[in-house]
């Protein structure tokens, strides 16, 4: 894990809290300064000379406002224990940064690694019916049986999300609530127990602050989240509005797998559900068995292939292709982000190679930008 002095952190945590400030041009301001320190200590006309525009962005009252708010956030970062997770550290989730709209910075509070071999979100209304908590319940108890290694990820909001959180709590698996506002406090309040319960096998995950008021636009953003880090997306009863649908379409646009529980006609917790599926959104979801099968995820009851091995054997490999089978052969698989910090490897060069060993039969591809040995 990479660590940074307070006055590095500070500087990282002003860049984010910059109004306007997006991972696009936080990335061409690092490209043209060589640091971020340097859009904080160069003046407004040699940033303006340097990047060929004037902007906003680079007054010294925005970007001293951001400085004082980052030297208190530093201070809470430090004394509550918090992970602070720059856009460019190497366990910002690898997923979520294949989005462009990632946030530059978030902070997570939690043991459970962001980076698990497999995410799934689950995400749902509210009002949850029996009908959507018993399948909640059940899915989860399938999962962790089938694939122990999953990270369950939801909002920590009433209903569905709880649920959710509490039944892999139950089951022995890692799960993650994503906040719409700082780690400074936990809403709603009468989830503080669960939360604390996280702490210890899963983790709280925020991009906001510890100092941001909450905004009741922040719990709609926080769905981005819920959506990016995850390989699949759950969506178990939603009215034909609602949070769940807006997680269900940005996880569409994310190319991220979208399935649905189905209700009966009529059924107001299940409109949302329907809907999707018969718009094609959504795949239709009865069990576990359904989503362990559409993503391609090997279950724990099935018997381990050796073809892989015996394709080392078969087709001539280079010095580049062992190196890169032997990592999947001990991790078990490997995501493509994840795999190029690890493997320390240029992902155009490692993503050239992959499909080189597609060819010659010895991996597989899978969504999320997954792969795994045949």
């Amino acid at each position: 894990m990479l660590t940074f002095t307070d006055e590095q952190l500070r500087y990282r945590i002003a860049l984010s809290a910059i109004k306007g400030m997006n991972r696009l041009l936080a990335e061409t301001l690092i490209s043209l300064t060589g640091d971020v320190s340097a859009f904080f200590t160069l003046s407004q006309r040699e940033l303006a000379e340097l990047t060929g525009w004037d902007s906003r962005l680079f007054s010294e009252v925005e970007r001293g406002k951001a400085l004082m708010m980052a030297g208190e956030e530093v201070a809470f970062v430090r004394r509550k224990g918090i992970t602070p997770l720059f856009f460019t550290d190497a366990d910002y989730p690898q997923r979520l940064l294949e989005c462009d709209d990632a946030p530059l910075m978030l902070y997570y509070k939690g043991c459970a690694t962001l980076q698990a071999p497999r995410v799934v979100s689950i995400v749902g209304t509210r009002h949850a019916t029996p009908y959507g908590k018993n399948f909640v319940e059940t899915l989860v108890h399938d999962i962790a049986e089938a694939c122990p290694d999953t990270l369950i990820v939801s909002g920590l909001a009433y209903g569905i999300d709880v649920a959710a959180h509490r039944a892999a709590l139950r089951y022995g698996l890692p799960t993650v609530g994503v906040l719409a506002h700082g780690l400074n406090t936990i809403y709603p309040a009468q989830h503080r127990n669960t939360a604390i319960q996280m702490l210890e096998s899963g983790g709280l995950l925020t991009e906001y602050a510890s100092s941001q008021a909450t905004h009741k636009g922040f719990f709609l953003a926080r769905n981005r989240i819920v959506a990016g880090v995850a390989d699949a997306v759950v969506v178990v009863e939603s009215g034909v509005k609602g949070g769940s649908l807006f997680t269900a379409t940005i996880a569409g646009d994310y190319h991220r797998d979208v399935f649905a529980l189905p209700g009966r006609v009529g059924d107001i917790s299940s409109m949302g559900c329907n809907e999707l599926i018969r718009n094609n959104k959504a795949s239709l979801l009865t069990s576990a068995d359904d989503l362990i099968e559409a993503m391609g995820w090997a279950s724990r009851r099935q018997q381990p292939t050796q073809a892989s091995l015996s394709a080392q054997n078969i087709v001539e490999l280079t010095a580049e292709e062992q190196r890169i089978m032997q990592y999947l052969t001990t991790q078990g698989e490997g995501q493509i982000n994840r795999m190029a910090v690890e493997l320390n490897t240029p992902i155009a060069t490692l993503s050239a190679t992959l499909v080189e060993l597609e060819f010659k039969g010895c991996v597989i591809a899978l969504p999320g930008g997954v792969y795994r040995l045949v």
